[in-house]
C-alpha cells in the first residue's frame, strides 16, 4: 500500500473490512495511486474527497462512484443568532446507552448510508461507535426537554461533529433552541468561530445552520470505491 494512502481504522472496525482515504493532489498523482491499487489488487473500501470543480475522469475510469457533497458551515461569536424556549437545556450524559440508540435511523444523509456497497446497519454502527468515542472523551451533550433526554450534540474543540434528536422530536422546530444553548456553551470555552461539516443534500440541517447565522464554505465531493 502506498504510504500516502491513509488507513482509517475507525471506519474499518465498523465495516469489518480495510478502509482507506486517498488524499487528492492532482489528476496525475491520483492516477498513479490508483494504478498501484489495481496492480497490487489491494482489497478494501476507498474514499476520495475532491474539489467539486476538479476533473473526475480518472475516478470514473477506476470505478469510483459519487456518494455525497459536504460543505462547511462556519459562524463567528458575533454572528451567532440564538433562540430561547422554556424546557430546553443541555448536560453531559451519564449513560451512553441512553443516547446511542438515537443514532439508528438519524443519519440517512450520511455518505455511508448513501453507499450501496455498505450495509445500512453497519453505517449506523459507525456513528454509534464514533459517538461512544466522543462520549469517552467527554465531548457530548445530552439534549434535554423538560428533564427528558431527547437527543445528543457532540463536538471536538470548536467543531460540531454529530447531532441528532430522537425520532419523535424531529421536525417539531426544536433544533434551533438546542443548538443555541450548545453553541453558546462552546463559545464560552473561548473559541471565536464554530465550524461543522454537513451534507449539502440535507436541506433541513442547512436551514438550521442558516437560521443560527452560519455561512458556508469549502464544499467537497465524496467518491467511494470498493475493491473485493
Amino acid at each position: 500500500m502506498s504510504e500516502d494512502i491513509v488507513f482509517t481504522p475507525w471506519d474499518s472496525r465498523a465495516f469489518g473490512i480495510k478502509t482507506f482515504e486517498i488524499p487528492y493532489i492532482s489528476e496525475n498523482d491520483l492516477k498513479n495511486k490508483l494504478e498501484k491499487i489495481k496492480k497490487q489488487k489491494s482489497q478494501g473500501h476507498y474514499t476520495i474527497k475532491i474539489n467539486p470543480l476538479a476533473p473526475k475522469k480518472t475516478l470514473h475510469e477506476f470505478g469510483f462512484y459519487y456518494c455525497d457533497t459536504l460543505i462547511e458551515p462556519y459562524c463567528s461569536s458575533e454572528r451567532l443568532l440564538t433562540y430561547q424556549r422554556e424546557g430546553i437545556d443541555i448536560c453531559e450524559p451519564l449513560n451512553i446507552d441512553e443516547i446511542s440508540q438515537i443514532v439508528y435511523g438519524a443519519f440517512t444523509y450520511g455518505r455511508f448510508h448513501r453507499d450501496f456497497n455498505i450495509n445500512q446497519n453497519l453505517a449506523d454502527l459507525r456513528y454509534d461507535l464514533w459517538l461512544r468515542d466522543l462520549w469517552q472523551s467527554k465531548k457530548v451533550f445530552s439534549l434535554m426537554f423538560y428533564g427528558s433526554v431527547v437527543g445528543f450534540w457532540a463536538y471536538s474543540d470548536n467543531k460540531i461533529l454529530l447531532h441528532a434528536l430522537s425520532k419523535e422530536y424531529r421536525g417539531k422546530g426544536l433544533s434551533k433552541y438546542f443548538w443555541s444553548v450548545a453553541c453558546k456553551r462552546l463559545l464560552e470555552k473561548g473559541y471565536q468561530e464554530l465550524t461543522s461539516s454537513i451534507s449539502i443534500s440535507n436541506v433541513a440541517v442547512l436551514n438550521l445552520y442558516s437560521s443560527l447565522g452560519f455561512r458556508f464554505r469549502n464544499s467537497v465531493d465524496i467518491y467511494h470505491l470498493l475493491v473485493e
